[in-house]
C-alpha cells in the first residue's frame, strides 16, 4: 500500500513539475521591437507609411521612429501602446508573425547595387520633378514588373523592355540621378509600393498612345496616373 501512495505522490510531482516548467505560448511568441531586423519589419514600417503612421525610411530596422509609429496606430485602434508588434498588433495590421520575425537578418529579394542605380537613373529620368511619393511609386511600378510573368524577371530587363519606357528611347536614362532619386529608388527596393501593385503609369497630359488609356486607372499622384 506504501508503494502505491508512494508512486502517486511521485507521478503527481512529475506531473505539477511538468506543466511548471513547460514553456507558454506567450513565452516563445515572436515580436516585434525596438532592435529588430529583416523583412517583417520592413512590412510593418511600407504599411505603416501607407497608412501615414510612420514618415521615416522603410529600411527594415526597428528603431524609435517605427516604436512611434506602431505606438500611434495602437492609440488610433484601441491596443495597448507599447510600440511592439505582438499577436493583437499584428492582427490589426493584417502581418503574420513568424519564427523570423524578430531576426537580426533578412534582405528579401536580392538586388545589386547596380540595379538600385539603375532603378534610380529611370526614377530621375521619368519622374524628377514629381513628388518624392510619386518617384517612389514609378520605382514600384518597375519592381511590380519584375515580380509579374508579363514582364521581364529583372530591373534591367524591364527598363530596357524596348518602348517600354520614354527615357529610354530620348536618351534620358543616361542622365545622372540625384539624391532624392536614389532615396526613391531605395524605398521602393525595400518594400514601400505607393500605388499597391500598378502596372503601368503615364501622364495624361501628354500621352498619345490610345492602348495606356484603355488601362483602368487606381490613383494619381503628382502629374501621374497609375493603372492596371
Amino acid at each position: 500500500m506504501k508503494k502505491v501512495i508512494v508512486f502517486i505522490l511521485l507521478v503527481t510531482l512529475c506531473t505539477a513539475l511538468f506543466f511548471a516548467l513547460r514553456p507558454t505560448a506567450d513565452a516563445h511568441a515572436e515580436v516585434l521591437k525596438n532592435g529588430s531586423k529583416g523583412t517583417l519589419v520592413r512590412t510593418v514600417q511600407t504599411k505603416l507609411k501607407n497608412w501615414g503612421y510612420y514618415t521615416g525610411t522603410v529600411d527594415g530596422i526597428y528603431g524609435p521612429k517605427t516604436v512611434a509609429a506602431v505606438k500611434y496606430f495602437q492609440r488610433v485602434n484601441g491596443l495597448t501602446q507599447d510600440g511592439i508588434v505582438g499577436a493583437k498588433t499584428a492582427a490589426a495590421m493584417g502581418v503574420t508573425l513568424s519564427s523570423s520575425a524578430s531576426s537580426s537578418g533578412g534582405t528579401g529579394a536580392s538586388y545589386s547595387s547596380g540595379d538600385s542605380y539603375l532603378l534610380a537613373k529611370c526614377i530621375y529620368a521619368e519622374a524628377r520633378g514629381e513628388p518624392y511619393t510619386g518617384q517612389v511609386a514609378v520605382g514600384a511600378v518597375i519592381l511590380n514588373r519584375v515580380r509579374s510573368s508579363k514582364f521581364p524577371n529583372s530591373i534591367s530587363g524591364v527598363i530596357y523592355q524596348p518602348y517600354a519606357f520614354t527615357c529610354v528611347a530620348d536618351g534620358q536614362i543616361n542622365l545622372t540621378p540625384d539624391a532624392s532619386a536614389k532615396r526613391a529608388a531605395q524605398d521602393a527596393l525595400n518594400g514601400w509600393d505607393p500605388t499597391n501593385g500598378c502596372l503601368y503609369y503615364y501622364n495624361p497630359a501628354t500621352a498619345t498612345s490610345s492602348w495606356i488609356w484603355s488601362r483602368t486607372v487606381m490613383l494619381s499622384i503628382g502629374k501621374h496616373n497609375f493603372a492596371l
